[in-house]
């Protein structure tokens, strides 16, 4: 499959998409992509909101207002609503892992930094987080054992934290009997008001992963499903 060059008019001149890069989010409300954040190494971190029109194909840089949130990659998006939130992520300008959360409305493509109640999250990077209901939850990522900012010594997380939308709370979630290994870009999804984590890496086992948990949010429990060692798909 080949997929055509997309390029943005702007003005008098032709826009090209962003820049190439690796680390950032992509998440679709309505007809349209939002891709945030992400690097390279030549241009660094970004910070700028693109969007993506699936109906025009063009890319635009919509005019945002309020806290726009420090240039990161390795953060998480997730959707609720016309709502984006954004959390965690490594800061390129602090140099340091992020905690914080921010909320993106596109209706008026305005930023919010959440003053989040309750024992946040740790920071960390290259986590995941699920929307299921009006609850975001996160599981996993890279953190360093003595604070936010990297000394070499990571630690990888297997709980899951649970931040409230409504009330903007974050919550512990009851403690699994069988929670999977620490790791970091593993890939999540919800189906069915469940959460299901496929793979990973953890640089301290050396390890990378292809098991398969699920999640029920309403009783606690995990559960690893068992998975053929080969694998085939159809594209």
């Amino acid at each position: 499959m080949t997929l055509p060059s997309v390029r943005c008019p702007s003005g008098g001149h032709v826009r090209e998409v962003p820049y190439m890069r690796y680390g950032h989010t992509a998440v679709l409300i309505d007809d349209t992509i939002y891709i945030w954040g992400g690097r390279n190494d030549t241009e660094g971190a970004c910070n700028v909101l693109y969007a993506f029109d699936v109906g025009t194909q063009k890319w635009s840089t919509p005019k945002v207002t309020g806290t726009v949130p420090g240039a990161r990659d390795g953060h998480s998006a997730c959707v609720l609503g016309k709502n984006m939130y954004v959390f965690g992520g490594y800061e390129q300008l602090a140099d340091c892992f992020s905690n914080d959360i921010h909320r993106m409305d596109t209706g008026c493509y305005s930023w919010t930094l959440i003053a989040a109640q309750g024992q946040p999250a740790c920071w960390r990077d290259f986590h995941s987080a699920t929307i299921i209901g009006r609850k975001m939850y996160v599981f996993g990522g890279r953190a360093d054992r003595f604070g936010p900012f990297h000394s070499n010594n990571e630690i990888y997380c297997n709980r899951i934290r649970v931040f409230d939308t409504d009330s903007n709370t974050w919550q512990e979630s009851p403690p699994t009997p069988q929670p999977p290994e620490g790791r970091r870009s593993h890939s999540a999804f919800a189906y069915n008001g469940e959460l299901f984590v496929f793979g990973g890496y953890n640089a301290r086992l050396n390890r990378h992963f292809h098991d398969l948990w699920k999640f029920n949010p309403g009783e606690a429990l995990s559960q690893r499903s068992t998975l053929p060692n080969r694998v085939i798909c159809c594209l």
